[in-house]
């Protein structure tokens, strides 16, 4: 199963400076099959970045550390088939209008028929569940989102054991709780504000293997999404 996070801060950080978090939270989090991570620019628009291999033997997350946003989502792969291995299926995935990026964590159950039907339209290109969700979020992203309302609904209408974190073009971070097998957790890392998942042990072991310097922490209830402000804070837990 996959790991992920979003972060957010008032001021400028580079990504690197979460690399350590990130190196440990794959660790322990048996992931390693792929990662990949998506930001928000100075320019106000969503960049993106994904490799095929681990976090910590893909030489590239060097060059990309330097990069500096307020607001960022990693997603560190461990599929639940290997045969969805492959660069179409490694998430997060960018909306084509550039409004959001996803990503998920666990499974998603009832795709099959909007599995059938994206496919007909031209718009499947994996293997992977999470390409479906994508899929459905794309149509059901409104001229005024409330991303948190709309990953509670991806999961009702999807089912199954998910996670799922979505970072907008308005830099806006949320992560919904929906996986029974991996709580959910926000605290802050000195100036930086994070949501994420929690290694697949149902305790607080992700601030003692991971996140052993985390303040303010706290659990995400299952079936809640957390939105992470300007500054960092749960402006929202829905």
């Amino acid at each position: 199963m996959c790991e992920h996070y979003v972060a957010r801060a008032s001021e400028p950080f580079r990504l690197d400076e979460l690399w350590s978090f990130t190196d440990r939270l794959e660790r322990y989090g048996i992931a390693g099959f792929g990662w990949g991570a998506a930001w928000l620019t100075a320019e106000g628009r969503l960049a993106s970045y994904r490799d095929l291999r681990a976090f910590r033997d893909d030489p590239g997350h060097e060059a990309l550390g330097a990069t500096e946003t307020t607001a960022a989502l990693v997603h560190l792969r461990r599929p639940s088939k290997l045969s969805t291995l492959g660069m179409a299926d490694t998430q997060p995935f960018d909306d084509p209008a550039g409004r959001f990026s996803f990503s998920h964590n666990g499974d998603l159950r009832k795709i099959q028929t909007w599995r059938a039907r994206y496919r007909r339209e031209g718009r499947i290109h994996g293997r992977a569940d999470t390409e479906v969700g994508a899929r459905w979020l794309e149509d059901a992203w409104p001229a005024t989102p409330d991303p948190g309302r709309l990953l509670t609904t991806l999961h009702e209408t999807f089912g199954g054991q998910a996670n799922l974190s979505v970072l907008t073009a308005d830099g806006s971070a949320c992560a919904y709780a929906g996986n029974t097998e991996n709580p959910v957790f926000s605290f802050r890392l000195g100036r930086i504000g994070i949501a994420s998942t929690g290694i697949y042990s149902i305790d607080r072991s992700v601030f003692r293997f991971v996140a052993p310097a985390a303040k303010e922490r706290r659990l995400v209830r299952i079936g809640a999404t957390v939105t992470l402000d300007r500054n960092g804070e749960v402006a929202q837990a829905s």
